[in-house]
């Protein structure tokens, strides 16, 4: 790391800190002797959808959390725990380094959440997600909870 006041080319690291999701770091430039912090923050490579179509669209984690909410919609569900949802499916995607992720694959990442957490949300959810088009595929899909 140069040092923004004389261009030194190696600073010391005096201190390091976790701070709001980044890694705060205090240095000292050994040449000039100023003190200055900067943060390290990881990045992330962008996130594609693709979608039923086959086109594409950059992940949008509000979109998903809208429909998560949607299917939650009067049930004793917190706004905490729909953003825990999207929060650990957005840092599976992340771990396994994808850059590009199916519709299908959200809608069965928020199913399997959904199963664990409620019920009627997930049926909800799973009409929508698996458009539902008639009374059988409603029955079809509360039996198949039934059974496990």
């Amino acid at each position: 790391m140069n040092c923004p006041f004389c261009g030194y080319v190696k600073t010391n690291v005096i201190d390091s800190r976790p701070s709001e999701g980044k890694k705060r770091r205090r240095r000292e430039c050994p040449q000039c002797g100023n003190r200055f912090t900067t943060y390290e923050v990881v990045e992330k490579p962008i996130l594609m959808v693709i979608k039923k179509n086959g086109s594409f669209e950059p992940f949008d984690r509000s979109k998903l959390i809208a429909g998560i909410m949607s299917a939650t919609k009067k049930r004793v569900i917190s706004p905490d725990t729909v953003s825990g949802i999207v929060d650990g499916i957005e840092n599976k995607l992340a771990n396994e380094m994808r850059t590009e992720v199916t519709t299908a694959e959200l809608g069965d990442d928020v199913l399997a959440a959904l199963k664990d957490i409620d019920l009627v949300a997930y049926v909800r959810f799973a009409s929508v997600y698996k458009d539902f088009n008639d009374l059988d595929s409603f029955i079809a899909i509360i039996r198949e909870l039934g059974q496990k």
